[in-house]
């Protein structure tokens, strides 16, 4: 059977880590690339591990190809610091992985978590991912944020899902959304893009539109409607920030 490596990345991430390296004990080998964390990240993935590396920040595609290559085997599972693999998607994993099929990339479900509540309606769940991949034939985009597996055609479908505890509230989830507008913007005015008007006004509307009735997010009550709103507001957010001087 094929051999699997885990690889992550952190920066900062003792809330996290321990919970997400915990779940990973069926990985073959586990390998961390950490941005200079000034926690305790570092002191706890070492109790799991011995490939440790620090590396300056690429942006996340960047860093996450960074910390395949240091790894030992052809294939790879990707999971954030704030992920958690459980029983059931860990044995289908290793069931992938023995078929030795010809597919060189999977696509998960993930459950969402915001706090302690799991996010089933508004766009949350499933949200597909890919995430296990053959590096010889498959590697990130190296995109500063919403990296992805290319190519990433003809995956293979997982049904087990990975868990995500993506926000701990609504402060973490507001300052984040600012944060990776930042980015989103950063990497379009490289490039010399700019939104235009219809991209301020009418996608945000549309964005709320979409995941509080298409996607139904709206049956998640008072925080269904408050996730579509700051949604609205991301998407407005990203645009205008690609026109500041």
């Amino acid at each position: 059977m094929e051999k699997v490596t885990v690889t992550i990345i952190t920066l900062n991430e003792e809330k996290n880590i321990e919970r997400c390296l915990q779940s990973l004990r069926f990985a073959d080998e586990i390998v961390v690339v950490d941005a200079f964390s000034s926690d305790g990240t570092l002191e706890i993935c070492r109790k799991y591990t011995d490939k440790v590396f620090q590396e300056e920040w690429r942006g996340y595609g960047a860093q996450k190809n960074l910390c395949a290559t240091k790894a030992e085997n052809r294939w790879i599972l990707n999971i954030d610091a704030d992920e958690v693999v459980p029983p059931a998607c860990a044995d289908e994993i290793l069931g992938k992985l023995a078929a030795a099929d010809s597919l060189s990339v999977y696509c998960f479900p993930r459950k969402n978590y915001f706090g302690s509540r799991w996010v089933r309606f508004g766009g949350w769940f499933p949200d597909r991912i890919s995430r296990l991949y053959d590096k010889e034939k498959v590697s990130f985009s190296e995109s500063r944020v919403h990296e992805r597996l290319v190519p990433d055609v003809g995956r293979g479908i997982m049904n087990e899902a990975i868990e995500h505890y993506s926000f701990s509230g609504m402060e973490d989830y507001i300052a984040r959304q600012n944060k990776y507008s930042t980015l989103f913007a950063e990497e379009k005015r490289q490039t010399g893009w700019q939104a235009g008007w219809s991209h301020l006004v009418l996608r945000p509307p549309f964005a709320f539109f979409k995941n509080y009735v298409l996607r139904q997010g709206f049956r998640e009550g008072a925080l269904g409607f408050f996730l579509a709103l700051s949604s609205a507001f991301y998407t407005y957010l990203k645009y205008a920030k690609t026109r500041e001087p």
